[in-house]
């Protein structure tokens, strides 16, 4: 190309001009733009070429604006019209005739400029512009006019968002919801949501980083999501409310509460204590001691007894089974069973006549099951007891019923260790959420959780050994004896949690299965959980299958479709377990880096990979167990300060540092 030819060039994607030059080596060339630089292109960054010329720098200025001058009227439909009749290639000096009735560098580069911007009526070909098809322009134009739509939408519902952040009131209907629910998406599954690039767009249109915690927190603005947005909960897919169709057969039976099938023994003015945390409101087991006409102590557990008001297969019962089990959150639960029937007539409250199926057992000397029957029952007489109530009544020998029942546990305990069992110490954190505030309390193995927890674990045995010997399929829990080392050697570890958590390490997973099997953590032959049947499915189901044999009746579910049914709640309850301890994690973070200046107390628990630069730690005010790296070497029960670094309970983050004195 010669000095001073007029060039449009693309650089960036921009259409450029500017007047060549000279060379610059052997490929590229140098050209002088309107503002008085020097731009070094290749030939292949040119898309037109004037004619004429030498042209100067200064000219560029006037030739644009001449050239959009002329554009200005140009009817480049009417042209597509003419031209498209011949089929023929359109070139720019051509247009430019039939447009302008000239083909000046001007004019050319005017024609020029309507064809490559055009994407309705041409299609770029190597030597010229192809007139598209009476079809395909129609198409286009459809396409277009949706696009423009999207845009004007877009536009709208970014102007509805800006609104509501400041305050006012929108009505958030059509595709405005559609996009807030792409954005809700987004939030919840990041990059795996099918709606990514539409709700990227939107944070985009917005000024705001297009990160998935930046949809989070534009939600939150728009008081769609609270602050606290339970994350994993939403992804569960685990249903938060029951269905009117629910509601109202939880309504009629209520209204008219179905014949009970059972006969029924009924324990009149035995006293019942419901030991239980103050805020639970399921009370599914009671406990009581009899004693017998020879002066024999006869302990009786009382399990609720849900299946009185429904019958394997009805609405009722495969909700329940849907749902598997009750969600315990720190914000709240969500019952198994809708809430009017699992707080009222399912559970045992005071005031009312409540249905149960009993255990009872006389336990010999050395803490073993003597003679034990099984019954259903109806229970009058209720005591509610908390746990922290419950306590002092069994220390101080106020309750002395408690207090017998609370040395019969410590007497099972005994027998349960002779055969083996493993208790294990932790501190455990329970976290209630009541508005802005977070309770943590620690849980011990105080002297009434002992005796609930001791109660429970018999109704196991005593449950496990009788569909045993009657052989009635149910759901039994089995483990594997732990392959502890050598007591000396666990002797040579800190007392307390550091030796009870080189314990637990040695712990077998647990199994459910159709058959009976030793439990070696408990220290059972076998054993079966029947102790919760308002808030577990697979104890509702034992229910079920011991019921129909007390009646005579075979039980409802034969070992095939046991082994069916069990498959589907246990993949419904792992998806659970992990739910309550991802929202449990994040209230804990929450609850600390409300406390992010203050200074963590911590106990070494062990090093990890061998290495004592890195461990893991309890940390003592809320029960937590977390990984530290710390810039020296540290022992197993040490006691360290420690200050946290870095704390976002969103994105499960928790970095701790030593506090070196």
């Amino acid at each position: 190309m010669d000095k001073g030819t007029l060039v449009e060039f693309r650089l960036q994607g921009h259409r450029l001009l500017g007047i060549i030059s000279g060379p610059e080596g052997k490929k590229n060339w140098n050209l002088q733009t309107a503002t008085g630089g020097v731009q070094t292109i290749h030939p292949r960054q040119v898309t037109f070429t004037a004619t004429g010329g030498p042209y100067r720098a200064a000219e560029l200025s006037t030739f644009l604006t001449e050239a959009e001058r002329l554009q200005e009227n140009a009817d480049l439909g009417l042209a597509w019209e003419l031209f498209s009749e011949s089929q023929s290639l359109v070139t720019p000096e051509e247009l430019a005739q039939l447009l302008f009735d000239a083909t000046t560098p001007v004019a050319c580069y005017a024609a020029h400029g309507l064809l490559i911007e055009d994407h309705l009526y041409f299609k770029q070909k190597a030597e010229g512009y192809e007139p598209r098809s009476a079809s395909q322009v129609e198409e286009l134009r459809h396409q277009q006019a949706v696009e423009a739509r999207k845009a004007n939408e877009q536009a709208m519902f970014v102007e509805s968002i800006n609104q509501a952040l400041a305050g006012k009131p929108v009505d958030w209907q059509g595709s405005s919801r559609l996009r807030l629910e792409a954005l809700d998406r987004y939030a919840l599954w990041g990059e795996e949501a099918p709606e990514r690039s539409q709700a990227q767009d939107i944070l985009s249109h917005l000024g705001r980083p297009t990160r998935p915690e930046e949809a989070a927190a534009l939600l939150v603005g728009l008081n769609l999501w609270k602050p606290h947005e339970n994350i994993p909960l939403r992804r569960s897919g685990i249903p938060t409310q029951f269905s009117e169709a629910i509601l109202g057969v939880a309504d009629q039976l209520l209204e008219n509460p179905p014949e009970d099938l059972d006969t029924r023994k009924d324990f009149g003015r035995l006293a019942v204590y419901t030991i239980d945390d103050e805020s639970t409101r399921e009370i599914d087991d009671g406990l009581s001691l009899e004693i017998l006409p020879d002066g024999a102590e006869k302990l009786w557990i009382h399990i609720a007894d849900p299946t009185r008001w429904m019958h394997l297969g009805d609405p009722l019962d495969l909700e329940a089974r849907r749902r598997a089990t009750s969600v315990y959150l720190p914000t709240g639960s969500i019952p198994m069973f809708p809430e009017r029937l699992a707080t009222g007539p399912m559970s045992l409250v005071p005031g009312q006549l409540n249905a149960a199926l009993s255990f009872g057992a006389i336990i010999a000397p050395d803490g073993s099951v003597g003679d034990y029957e099984i019954t259903t029952s109806l229970i009058r007489t209720v005591y509610p007891v908390s746990y922290e109530e419950a306590d002092p009544l069994i220390a101080t020998g106020e309750e002395p019923i408690l207090a017998r029942l609370h040395e019969i546990a410590l007497l099972r305990r005994s027998h349960r260790h002779s055969h083996g069992a493993v208790t294990i110490d932790l501190p455990e954190a329970q976290v209630k959420v009541d508005g802005e505030e977070i309770h943590l309390e620690l849980l011990g193995d105080s002297a009434s959780r002992v005796l609930v927890s001791e109660m429970m674990i018999l109704v196991g045995e005593i449950t496990a050994h009788f569909a045993t010997q009657h052989q009635i399929p149910i759901p039994f829990r089995t483990q594997a004896a732990p392959d502890l080392p050598p007591q000396e050697e666990l002797n040579r570890l800190p007392a307390g949690p550091v030796r009870e958590f080189a314990i637990c390490r040695f712990m077998q997973r647990g199994e459910v299965s159709v058959y009976p099997s030793r439990h070696g953590g408990l220290g059972l032959e076998a054993y079966a959980q029947a102790t919760s049947p308002i808030r577990r499915y697979s104890d509702l189901l034992v229910h079920f299958q011991m019921k129909a044999f007390l009646r005579g009746e075979a039980p409802p579910l034969s070992l095939e479709i046991l082994k069916e049914v069990i498959a589907t709640i246990d993949a419904a309850n792992y998806e659970v377990v992990q739910l309550e301890r991802q929202s449990e994690r994040y209230w804990i973070y929450e609850y600390l880096r409300q406390r992010r200046t203050q200074p963590q107390p911590a106990l070494v628990l062990d090093w990890m990979g061998g290495d004592p630069q890195r461990a893991l730690v309890l940390l003592e005010n809320v029960g937590l167990r977390q990984p530290v790296r710390f810039d020296r070497p540290v022992s197993r029960g040490e006691m360290v300060d420690l200050s946290i670094s870095q704390v976002d309970p969103r994105q499960d983050i928790l970095i701790l540092r030593e506090i070196r004195r």
